[in-house]
C-alpha cells in the first residue's frame, strides 16, 4: 500500500540576502581613531616612532642592524601612517572594490616578522648600547601590535567583513506546512 504524501509535505525555503552600503565620497572622519583597528594604528606608529628615535640617538646608528631596524621601524611608521589617513578620509571605502583586509592582514604578518628580526638584531647588542636595548624593547613592542592588527584582520576576512562602510545581511525563512494526504 502506497502512502503518497504520509506523514505529510514539509517545504522550507530560506533566502538570505547581502546588501552592501557604501559613501564613496571622501570625507574626514575623527572617530575612526577611536576604534580597536585606529588605535593600533596609533600605538603602531608611535611605537616605531620610539624605536626609531632611540636607534638614531645611538653612537653606532650607522651600523647595519641599526640600519634594517631604521628601514623596519620607518617603513612601518609610513605605510601604517597612509593608511591611517585613508581611513581617516574614508579613501578606504571609496576604493570598496581592492581587497583592503587581506592587504591589511599581509602588510601587519609581514612587519610582525620584520620587528622580530630587527628588534632580535638589536636586542644582540643591547648589552653594549642601552639605546638599541630601549629601541629593541620598542620593536618588540611594536611586533606584538603587529601580530594583535594581523590576527584582527583575520578574524575579520573570515567573516567576510569589509574594511570600511556598512554590510547588511537579512535572512527571509518561509516555511509551507502540507497537510497529509489520506
Amino acid at each position: 500500500m502506497s502512502e503518497t504524501g504520509f506523514p505529510g509535505t514539509y517545504s522550507t525555503t530560506t533566502v538570505t540576502q547581502t546588501a552592501t552600503t557604501v559613501t564613496t565620497n571622501i570625507r574626514f572622519d575623527p572617530s575612526y581613531v577611536r576604534t580597536i583597528p585606529g588605535m593600533l594604528k596609533i600605538a603602531i606608529m608611535v611605537l616605531n616612532i620610539l624605536g626609531f628615535i632611540c636607534v638614531m640617538v645611538s653612537e653606532v646608528n650607522w651600523h647595519s642592524r641599526a640600519n634594517w631596524f631604521n628601514f623596519c621601524a620607518m617603513g612601518g611608521f609610513w605605510i601604517t601612517g597612509i593608511l591611517l589617513a585613508f581611513y581617516l578620509f574614508h579613501v578606504i571605502e571609496k576604493l570598496y572594490f581592492i581587497p583592503w583586509i587581506m592587504l591589511e592582514m599581509g602588510y601587519c604578518g609581514l612587519w610582525c616578522f620584520f620587528m622580530l628580526t630587527a628588534s632580535a638584531a638589536c636586542a644582540a647588542q643591547g648589552s653594549l648600547f642601552e639605546a638599541w636595548a630601549a629601541a629593541s624593547f620598542f620593536g618588540f613592542i611594536a611586533m606584538i601590535v603587529y601580530g594583535v592588527d594581523a590576527f584582527f584582520k583575520f578574524k575579520a576576512w573570515r567573516a567576510g567583513e569589509i574594511a570600511q562602510g556598512e554590510r547588511v545581511r537579512t535572512v527571509q525563512k518561509s516555511e509551507t506546512v502540507g497537510t497529509p494526504a489520506y
